[in-house]
């Protein structure tokens, strides 16, 4: 949001008051952190909404990256007749990050940055060690002046983020980063536990779940998502997980709370991004169904869990293999077959190796790296086009 333009013979915002102006009797009152008042006034920007209330002049201040001043200046009534009242009463939405401004993105903007945490953008740079799709919309994001001048690619994605994972703004990706971190990557760890995204579960695909000592499935609701769905997709997620969670923005828990029953957990994403749980989830392997978590394995993943309970494998023509291994599962106790299938997929959805990538990737990258597959051989162009200088980048179009 910018801020009206001053009209001809109008006096603009004045700047902190000199020793000269104390004297004459203008008073200013500032946050306790202030500079001292022998400071230079010139030191200082006015940037933020500029407003007139009681003859008083209140503006923001800084002298600092990432630092806030409020001064507020008492101005004869002489002087305030003169700033027009569209200017005096604006309220300009604006952040300072380092010694950049912000504004609240456009649904244009707000497009361009969701789409650059997509798969195409991220295989792309695995591919040719750059996108011109990420050039194309960091352009229409309009990211560029929130970065310093030196900015990589790398930087380019973490100011993006930090647009994106704003309350209201977020989609699915924030969450499933914010689970990445607090639980994947903070309670448990790559060596230890194993990451699904888009599994499938029943008539459903599961956003995200996460397997270490149990199977637990987290369905995202983001401030963009509807609730029409949620009562039909935790059903069917039981039928494959031990657990099951909904997590949800602020303005979504008490409307998730009324929706789903008692045995689900319900979390929630708070607007400074940090997860809290609201509900236990009730731990009931006994409640899957066998037949439903064969239907979401690959077959060589079926053939593993009925090898490690002991089940021959069926030496059948491939045409009938299915439905016979089908049939097997059928009749398999649910506590057995949902430890097994921890235990095997943990193993063939090993995420250890992705660990040095990850490690090298901004962690706005994280969750795309964790459930983007790509070639080993590519991980080094990724750790490259991240490494890119923001305005070498901005010419792979």
């Amino acid at each position: 949001m910018t801020l009206p333009a001053i009209p001809k013979n109008r006096v603009k915002p004045p700047e902190l008051p000199t020793e000269t102006d104390q004297r004459r009797g203008a008073k200013t009152e500032t946050h306790k952190d202030h500079p001292s008042s022998d400071q230079s006034a010139s030191n200082y920007q006015v940037f933020a909404g500029v407003q007139l209330q009681q003859s008083t002049l209140s503006f923001v201040l800084h002298n600092q990256p990432n630092t806030e001043r409020r001064a507020f200046v008492e101005i004869p009534d002489s002087l305030s007749e003169q700033f027009p009242v569209g200017f005096m009463m604006a309220s300009a939405a604006i952040n300072r990050r380092g010694d950049r401004e912000t504004v609240a993105p456009s649904s244009t903007q707000l497009a361009a940055i969701t789409r650059l945490f997509s798969s195409a953008v991220f295989r792309e740079m695995a591919r040719k060690g750059r996108s011109p799709l990420f050039a194309r919309l960091i352009g229409l994001a309009e990211i560029g002046g929130q970065c310093p001048d030196d900015a990589t690619v790398g930087q380019a994605f973490e100011a993006a983020f930090g647009v994106l994972k704003t309350a209201g703004r977020r989609d699915e990706y924030v969450y499933r980063s914010a689970l990445t971190h607090n639980v994947l990557m903070g309670t448990h760890s790559l060596n230890t536990a194993c990451m699904l995204t888009e599994f499938r579960a029943g008539a459903c695909k599961a956003d995200l779940a996460i397997l270490n000592g149990t199977a637990t499935v987290y369905e995202i609701k983001s401030e963009r998502d509807s609730l029409a769905r949620l009562a039909n997709q935790v059903e069917n997620y039981k039928r494959v997980f031990a657990k099951a969670y909904v997590i949800a923005g602020e303005g979504h828990v008490a409307s998730v709370l009324a929706t789903v029953p008692e045995d689900v957990g319900v979390m929630m994403l708070s607007s400074r991004y940090r997860i809290s749980t609201v509900r236990e989830a009730e731990d009931r392997p006994d409640r899957i169904c066998p037949v439903t978590v064969f239907e979401s394995l690959r077959s060589d993943e079926a053939g593993s869990i009925l090898k490690r309970l002991g089940v021959p494998l069926p030496d059948v023509p491939n045409t009938l293999r299915h439905g016979v291994m089908r049939d097997l599962f059928q009749a398999l106790d649910p506590t057995e077959v949902h430890i097994a299938m921890v235990k095997t997929l943990k193993r063939t959805r090993d995420l250890s190796p992705l660990s040095s990538l990850v490690e090298k990737l901004p962690r706005s990258l994280h969750a795309a790296a964790l459930s983007i597959q790509v070639r080993r051989s590519e991980h080094e162009r990724i750790v490259e086009a991240v490494s890119t200088p923001l305005g070498a980048a901005l010419a792979w179009v």
